[in-house]
């Protein structure tokens, strides 16, 4: 009798228990950020990219294998690749760093405009936008006009925009209090990719209890975000912040609720280096991506040698990190950093969309392999561009794109997102908190009539923004390298 009194009180218990921990009892509910989680004292490791960039696949599903690489239309990149890595390659590649005299006297003009308007003016779109009726001459680059906004610049309408979406289900972090840091050093020039690290008092102590580190971009500026990273309830009100590099320190306090913009000076000067740029390409590549990846296929030679030629003449590596879903032929293909153009060219141009099915994508693991994987480069800008039409799975765990956001800036990265047509609103959100937190834009592509991206290039957008620039997109992020190279060089 017992017994049997006790039985359906915990079976009760079993029962609720399982309802709560089932798909359907998690349909809208995520798992929230974790209140304090320091990353590990990361730090960008390579020297170089010299040779062609190391392949690494990760399977969509166990049945993966040569036979499913050849039904998406890879079986010739792995074939290739294998041969570059074994010596047996059977051309040399147009390396990226290489910049003929030809190339600067095609982008003289463009050179001596000087430095770009600041990001949240409106630029007018160049070459204009076809005319209904336009016809492209045979074999012309596909036009392709994107929209953009700074959502630090104007962050006011960011935290807006924000609040109107706080019902979305996604993973959101407080950024409402936010500083700028400027490291400068003895000489008064900025200091770019300075190790940062952050912390409630204390000495210098990389991998330390409650240490925060961070990075400074081409011009010696972080932005940093206590309540993101601290939590709520018990955060510190005074953070001593240490910053070095080339062997000068410096340190201040940051009194949180004071100031919105803070400066450290170093102790010495700091050796100014050629730009170093390591960009990555991000893409989905699930069937729905197919004319983004065809247009970004036609544009990277352009992109490649007008980067090549801006004002501070960058030393560039490129990677590409494709992903698509679980159960597909693969979940991630990453091509590691190499400055070999003919290289990335070929890998994008192998690229096949296929897979997916449901509107979320695989983007939380593949953001991960970005940010911890790819050999990023000593004292380099680090920048990534995303291109996907969907948001990321948030029902499958760890990782989980926030947190890699505090690893990535630890490393320095930036993220510039390219929303593709069809990007709903969680998908909107998450971008713009990407790259919001990194420091870098929102990008949307445009059309004439925003709710038909096949009415061609133009204007309108269904996105929740306002007062944003249009240009084509090409020249967009060849725009956005430039501003951020601008701090190294001056221009």
């Amino acid at each position: 009798m017992q017994a049997a009194r006790w039985r359906k009180p915990i079976l009760t218990a079993v029962a609720l228990f399982l309802l709560l921990t089932s798909p359907w009892g998690q349909a809208s509910r995520f798992p929230a950020p974790v209140a304090w989680q320091p990353p590990p004292p990361l730090a960008p490791q390579a020297d170089d990219c010299h040779g062609p960039g190391v392949l690494r696949v990760t399977p969509g599903a166990a049945s993966a294998n040569e036979e499913s690489d050849a039904a998406w239309g890879d079986a010739d990149l792995r074939t290739r690749e294998k041969k570059a890595m074994s010596g047996r390659a059977t051309a040399p590649a147009a390396v990226l760093s290489a910049k003929p005299d030809a190339l600067h006297r095609e982008m003289a003009a463009a050179d001596s405009a000087g430095p770009s308007e600041p990001l949240v003016q409106p630029i007018a779109p160049e070459p204009p936008v076809p005319a209904p009726g336009d016809k492209r001459r045979a074999g012309q680059q596909p036009v392709v006009t994107a929209g953009m906004v700074d959502d630090n610049a104007d962050f006011g309408a960011y935290l807006a925009y924000r609040e109107r979406n706080a019902q979305l289900p996604v993973r959101a972090r407080d950024v409402s209090e936010r500083y700028l840091l400027q490291v400068q050093d003895a000489t008064g020039r900025p200091v770019p990719d300075a190790e940062v690290a952050l912390q409630p008092g204390g000495g210098w102590n990389p991998g330390g209890q409650q240490q925060w580190m961070v990075r400074t971009d081409a011009a010696g500026r972080a932005w940093l975000h206590p309540r993101a990273v601290f939590g709520g309830a018990g955060q510190p009100e005074v953070l001593q912040v240490q910053a070095r590099k080339d062997g000068a320190t410096g340190a201040t306090l940051l009194r949180r609720g004071q100031r919105e913009a803070l400066q450290l000076r170093l102790d010495r000067a700091t050796v100014q280096a050629r730009a170093r740029l390591d960009l990555v390409f991000l893409i989905d590549a699930t069937g729905s991506m197919s004319d983004e990846i065809a247009k970004l296929n036609a544009s990277l030679q352009t992109i490649a040698r007008q980067i090549a030629a801006l004002p501070a003449r960058p030393d560039i590596c490129m990677a590409m990190v494709a992903y698509r879903d679980r159960g597909d032929a693969f979940l991630i293909r990453a091509h590691d950093f190499t400055d070999r153009l003919d290289d990335v060219q070929h890998n994008l141009a192998q690229l096949r969309a296929g897979g997916g099915g449901d509107t979320p994508e695989a983007l939380n693991e593949a953001w991960h392999e970005t940010v911890n994987r790819l050999s990023w480069r000593k004292d380099a800008s680090r920048l990534v561009v995303l291109v996907a039409d969907a948001p990321p799975h948030l029902d499958y765990g760890q990782p989980y794109y926030d947190e890699d956001l505090l690893s990535a800036q630890a490393l320095g990265i930036k993220l510039f997102a390219v929303g593709a047509s069809g990007l709903d609103q969680v998908g909107e959100y998450v971008f713009r908190q990407m790259a919001q937190y990194t420091g870098g834009r929102f990008v949307f592509l445009t059309y004439r009539d925003a709710s038909d991206p096949g009415s061609g290039p133009g204007t309108q957008t269904v996105h929740d923004v306002q007062n944003y620039s249009v240009q084509t997109l090409d020249r967009l992020i060849v725009k956005l390298v430039r501003d951020e190279l601008a701090g190294r060089t001056g221009a």
